[in-house]
């Protein structure tokens, strides 16, 4: 399936009217804030929201019928990884929160990348947007995070009472278990907790997302889930914590040889790539005549589609941010971009699944599923954007939230009624 953005018509026109009012910002909560109870918030990374309809994930399933599910979330644009699960903890979207790629380039900071450990680590990078840990923290309460892309950065001077670098050596249950190790430490409880599963995505870039690689990892991240409601029944705090299951974004097939080279669609000799992938993104080099290959850029092309930052469809919400660089490509859904100079110096194929597409692509669709004593049973509420998951976090935690641009009103039917 190829997705084209112009040609989105009156499927776009029927979703933002319907999810109308996502850019407002509000500093206060829509309706007065619970007494605040513990609050975890787990990613499965890359959980599609239709992989929970595989049977294959008992423990969520269950979840999900005893609280509160949505068909879907849909996820910010750039669909990626670190843009999106800072979407999820400040409620703005890529473009005003200041994590624009995966891979970026400031004119102060340098490069970044997630492989960029002093960059990933430097909290001027996070700076543009405050999470909820900093907020919470700074309004008395006690965190805890086991990863989240910005937990090993002290964002405006503030971090967690509780977090470690990341390693991908640790497996799902053992993730758990740090947290848990933490909840049990003698001393004031963290009210907000985080935990992050990534064996999903690594399984949808390595094997697809139809693959049996993929499935066993939901086996795998099932069975993690399982294990965490057991041990929080263990210690009386399954029926008293509330838990928010999300995921960034979905996965879409990627068939070998689906590959668009950009030093074959332009002159590469006269542009400076940042980013390679699903969004590919250039800037003009200087001292260089690069009206000739910007000509060629934004031309039309078979599997990509190619604009200056600012011609982007206002729908995005994105290319206004410094970090955005000046020319942007969007591969069609089950494509890539690279250049053949780059391709060789992989050590790696390229991935069989990818992301980062038109965020309204259904198979960029995002997993909410939330469980506890302020939500509702047997629930089901309408598709949402996932800027909205920050004013309901700061609903739950009791805490003032930072102006952002999610509405609480749009999830507030996720919750219990008032006196439940």
């Amino acid at each position: 399936m190829n997705v084209t953005l112009p040609r989105c018509g009156a499927f776009v026109a029927l979703l933002l009217v319907a999810l109308s009012g996502c850019a407002t910002r509000s500093a206060k909560p829509a309706v007065s804030p619970p007494t605040p109870q513990a609050v975890l918030l787990v990613s499965i990374d890359a959980f599609r929201a239709d992989y929970i309809d595989r049977g294959l994930t008992p423990n969520l399933v269950a979840m999900a019928r005893d609280g509160v599910t949505a068909p879907y979330m849909l996820p910010s644009f750039p669909s990626l990884t670190f843009p999106n699960h800072y979407t999820l903890v400040t409620g703005r979207v890529p473009d005003r929160n200041g994590i624009v790629n995966n891979t970026m380039r400031d004119a102060t900071l340098g490069n970044f990348s997630l492989s960029n450990h002093a960059a990933t680590r430097d909290g001027r990078w996070w700076d543009e947007a405050e999470p909820i840990w900093v907020t919470a923290q700074k309004q008395g309460l006690h965190t805890a995070t086991m990863f989240w892309p910005g937990t090993e950065a002290a964002i405006h001077g503030v971090r967690p009472d509780h977090w470690i670098p990341f390693d991908d050596s640790l497996t799902s249950r053992q993730r758990v278990d740090k947290l848990m190790s933490w909840i049990d430490e003698p001393g004031p409880k963290p009210v907000f907790d985080t935990l992050y599963f990534d064996a999903v995505d690594h399984a949808g870039h390595e094997s697809g997302p139809d693959s049996e690689p993929l499935n066993a990892a939901l086996r795998e991240v099932d069975d993690a889930m399982g294990y965490l409601i057991a041990q929080l029944r263990q210690r009386g705090l399954y029926d008293t914590m509330n838990i928010v299951v999300v995921s960034d974004h979905g996965m879409a097939d990627v068939p070998r040889g689906n590959i668009v080279f950009a030093d074959q669609e332009t002159d590469l000799d006269a542009l400076d790539a940042v980013s390679y992938g699903v969004v590919s993104t250039f800037n003009p080099k200087p001292g260089v005549d690069g009206s000739r290959a910007v000509a060629r850029l934004l031309g039309p092309h078979e599997h990509m589609r190619c604009y200056r930052k600012e011609d982007l469809p206002a729908r995005l919400e994105y290319g206004r941010n410094p970090r955005v660089p000046a020319y942007i490509c969007l591969a069609d859904t089950g494509w890539a971009i690279i250049s053949h100079a780059v391709l060789a110096k992989r050590t790696m194929p390229m991935s069989r699944g990818e992301h980062g597409y038109d965020n309204l692509d259904p198979t960029m669709r995002a997993l909410f599923v939330a469980h506890g004593p302020a939500f509702g049973r047997g629930v089901t509420i309408a598709p949402f954007p996932n800027v909205d998951v920050y004013p309901l976090l700061a609903h739950l935690l009791g805490i003032a939230p930072l102006p952002n641009d999610g509405r609480l009103e749009r999830v507030k039917a996720a919750l219990a009624p008032a006196g439940h």
